[in-house]
């Protein structure tokens, strides 16, 4: 039996070593001899070759006697309705090129063979059209990069329908080996850097407030011992300080130093200079330097709007998607003008609409005075502030998604994402999905919280909130588990999700905070914890937290609020613990898509964590958390548009695409080391987790943006407002200056789960409550397949967050990594004797 086991555990073992063959290779890109397609006889399977489908075309991928195999089950409606490619292709201006491969068909039938642009007009910088045949054929010929180098293009066959040829076919196979694409002559060819300049002093680049800490991060160091902050206007120095914290920072590659300069207070503009290294940007401190800030993180979302038309002379447009819409599966049509378009696409989604409500509003009652009625809306001037009035034309375009029954259609887009236009170039047909439980609730609770906020200066929109919101309730009530799954033929953003108990965690005790009745909390018996759009527990507890008119001696009340505050406690120690542990100060250890988001949301946490026990350390935290996201990070970026030296200019955002700038205000997504788009693959292979970032309109998994990362950052804006000591708090980072090196540095501990998650049994990344070989196997496949299995996957099996917590058990604090897996596995050798080793 034991042998038996051993033999199993060695099988396992031995998939999970293929499965660690397959994580993406992170060396340069090639640019000399040698084929650039790396899987090219197809031995590897289809490693690195994908499909794309729309317009009604179907295909499936494999492999067959050792070539690449396309089934095409049908052709579409456009040529290109079928495509089978491989990325990534760099190609450098007057480079020569020789591209081989054998290709034939069990059908014959015409199909376009090329290497072509990767976003934008899709320019083709090779093209043939090919007649294809049972027999194989090999296609054999030199051609010149002839315009300008592009490093992320693709290798790619169009397959659709060629109605030029042949129409409509029947099911066939498309066959292809034997690929090769070799640069045969560079004489020509500038290989100018792409890398964007690293300045080696990271400052907030928007400013800092007087009174709050403030903290510039180094790099580059060799032997300074200080720096000093100059007025930018008098180029005199003001503050001579030291480096401090010296920080082997592993997951941004390089060697950190701090420096503190809090006691710098004066308003003015200043930026700091260290002997040997080029200044910092020049920054700002003052008491209101985050109020424009403010307001165009707000305005963006006007710009956002739909159904109506904007006023700007930039981004201004008639009223768009003004069409009834279908819903999905039936002929009936409805109207859902309005609301705000999403991200960088024009869909409207009530999910993530109802995350970025309740920060708006939430950050409205954290800071009122911070937000005027004068930002350039049409509701400027009216008396209520403009805040308010931007989450109020969202909330109506959500009661249009409110079905007679009370739920909520869970979207309406088009049914695939539109071409780089302004929205009034989207005009195909609008579709309305199915109901989903997740909207229900979350427009429930986002409903029942604008009653509140809305009655003093409507009482008539507040009660329509609320109706709705008790309708949506009863939907709630009769419909215990109903989520939502895209329909196959609509690619838009799906935001679905795997539970809606913490969407209806929310909506109960949103409800109870709005009615003060005590049988919404009744089915309450935990707090659930979250900010993101799949992950809404916390917006509960803030509304148990900061509740005005609650009954103090209500049983009911006082353990729901216990278990919110431990709740959130909870999360800002381990924040707290892990932005400590970073010289940038960031609260998360892994970058996943929306990493900005997800460091909005931790100071928010952090924020709250503050003025529940007065506890100055996570203000400054939650500060920090500001910090990095307006500059003090490894990329040197100023992540919202048109503010500090260096933000995104071409942003994953259709307006901004057409119109040819970014539009200002907008917090890109940030650092993705996961690199899940051809842009991020082609510049940040080579790059450490930290800064996986590219300034491209292409790497929509970094650079595009959404209302919900925007608010997130409106709301930490708020609570940041007056909360800073601008004293130097203790810390637990060993503290060197560059003259001592003997002393002991700190060396960065990259923790692996999300927000506030801590282990429950070590090794149980599948948190199914045993420690077997099933959890060294999605360990490994989170590694080799972070699409899928990772923690943000597709697979409904993948690792989650508290996995993650579980599954780091080597004690080596750099991660979940192969290790853990094998670590797992030499627990159940009985070869160590306990997790964690």
């Amino acid at each position: 039996m034991k042998n038996l086991t051993i033999k199993r555990c060695a099988a396992v073992f031995a998939a999970c070593t293929v499965l660690a063959a397959a994580l993406p290779y992170s060396g340069a890109p090639v640019i000399a001899a040698g084929n650039i397609i790396s899987n090219s006889t197809f031995e590897s399977g289809t490693t690195g070759w994908g499909t794309y489908k729309e317009s009604g075309g179907k295909c499936s991928l494999g492999t067959e006697d050792g070539q690449l195999a396309l089934t095409v089950s049908n052709v579409g409606k456009l040529n290109y309705a079928v495509q089978v490619f491989y990325d990534i292709v760099p190609l450098y201006q007057n480079g020569v090129y020789r591209l081989k491969y054998d290709i034939s068909s069990s059908e014959p039938r015409f199909i376009e063979g090329m290497i072509q642009q990767n976003g934008g007009t899709y320019q083709a910088y090779t093209w043939k059209g090919l007649q294809l045949t049972t027999e194989p054929q090999t296609v054999d010929y030199e051609f010149t990069m002839e315009k300008e180098t592009d490093i992320m293009a693709k290798l790619v066959f169009n397959c659709g329908i060629q109605e030029k040829y042949e129409g409509e076919l029947p099911e066939h196979t498309i066959y292809i080996d034997n690929v090769s694409l070799e640069l045969v002559d560079d004489s020509n060819v500038d290989y100018a850097s792409s890398r964007p300049y690293a300045p080696s002093i990271n400052v907030d680049q928007v400013g800092y407030r007087t009174d709050g800490r403030k903290k510039a991060v180094f790099r580059d160091v060799t032997d300074q011992t200080e720096f000093k902050v100059v007025n930018a206007d008098t180029k005199e120095a003001v503050f001579t300080g030291k480096l401090e914290n010296r920080t082997e920072n592993k997951r941004a590659d390089e060697t950190n130093w701090t420096g503190d300069f809090s006691s710098v207070s004066e308003a003015g503009k200043y930026y700091i200079s260290c002997e040997g290294l080029d200044d910092s940007y020049t920054f700002e401190i003052g008491d209101k330097v985050y109020s424009n800030l403010i307001d165009d993180s707000v305005r963006m979302l006007y710009l956002q709007r739909c159904g109506v038309k904007i006023e700007d002379k930039d981004f201004g447009h008639d009223a768009c998607h003004t069409d009834m819409a279908t819903v999905y599966g039936t002929n009936e049509k409805i109207d859902v003008s309005g609301g705000w378009h999403d991200a960088g696409d024009y869909g409207r989604y009530v999910v993530p609409a109802a995350k970025a409500v309740a920060d708006l509003l939430y950050a409205y009652e954290a800071a009122p005075e911070l937000y005027s009625d004068d930002i350039g809306i049409p509701e400027s001037g009216n008396g209520t502030p403009d805040i308010l009035d931007e989450a109020r034309f969202e909330l109506e375009w959500m009661m249009k998604m409110q079905t007679a029954d009370g739920g909520a259609y869970h979207k309406v887009s088009c049914a695939n994402f539109p071409a780089y236009v302004m929205p009034t170039k989207e005009t195909a047909e609008l579709i309305v999905t199915p109901v989903s439980s997740t909207a229900t609730a979350d427009l429930c609770a986002s409903m029942a919280l604008a009653a509140e906020f809305y009655e003093k200066y409507d009482k008539d929109f507040a009660k329509k909130c609320m109706d709705a919101a008790d309708k949506a309730w009863v939907w709630l009530e009769a419909n215990p588990n109903f989520l939502f799954k895209n329909p196959a033929d609509i690619v838009t953003g799906e935001y679905g999700d795997k539970t809606d108990k913490d969407e209806r965690y929310w909506a109960a005790v949103q409800m109870y905070r709005a009615t003060g009745d005590e049988k919404y909390l009744s089915g309450v018996s935990r707090a659930v914890t979250g900010l993101d759009w799949s992950t809404v527990g916390d917006y509960g507890n803030i509304a148990l937290l900061t509740m005005k008119n609650a009954d103090k001696e209500s049983e009911a009340y006082k353990a729901a609020y216990e278990n919110a505050v431990s709740a959130v406690e909870k999360q800002a120690k381990s924040l707290l613990s892990t932005s400590g542990a970073s010289p940038y100060g960031e609260a998360i250890s892994m970058y996943n898509w929306g990493s900005n988001m997800t460091i909005a949301n931790g100071g928010i946490i952090l924020a709250l964590a503050g003025k529940l026990t007065g506890e100055q350390s996570y203000y400054d935290a939650a500060q920090a958390q500001l910090n990095y996201l307006l500059g003090v990070n490894p990329c040197g970026t100023c992540f919202v548009s048109g503010y500090g030296t260096v933000s995104p200019e071409n942003p994953h955002h259709r307006p901004s695409m057409a119109v040819g700038h970014a539009m200002k205000g907008m917090l890109a997504g940030g650092v993705n080391q996961n690199l899940e788009d051809s842009a991020a693959k082609a510049y940040c292979q080579d790059q450490p987790a930290a800064k996986c970032y590219v300034d491209n309109s292409e790497s929509y998994s970094t650079n595009e943006i959404t209302i919900y990362w925007n608010s997130p950052l409106t709301y930490l804006l708020s609570l940041t407002e007056n909360t800073g000591s601008g004293e130097q708090q203790q810390s637990t980072t060993t503290t060197t200056t560059a003259a001592t090196t003997t002393t002991t540095t700190t060396t960065t501990t990259i923790a692996t789960s999300e927000v506030g998650e801590e282990a429950s049994l070590y090794g149980d990344a599948n948190c199914d409550g045993a420690v077997d070989m099933g959890d060294a196997v999605l360990i490994m496949q989170s590694l080799a397949n972070p699409n899928k299995y990772g923690v943000n996957g597709s697979d409904e099996h993948r690792i989650t967050s508290k996995g993650l917590a579980n599954a780091d058990v080597s004690d080596r604090g750099d991660g979940v990594t192969t290790g853990d897996a094998q670590a797992i596995q030499a627990y159940l050798l009985h070869m160590i004797e306990k997790l964690p080793r």
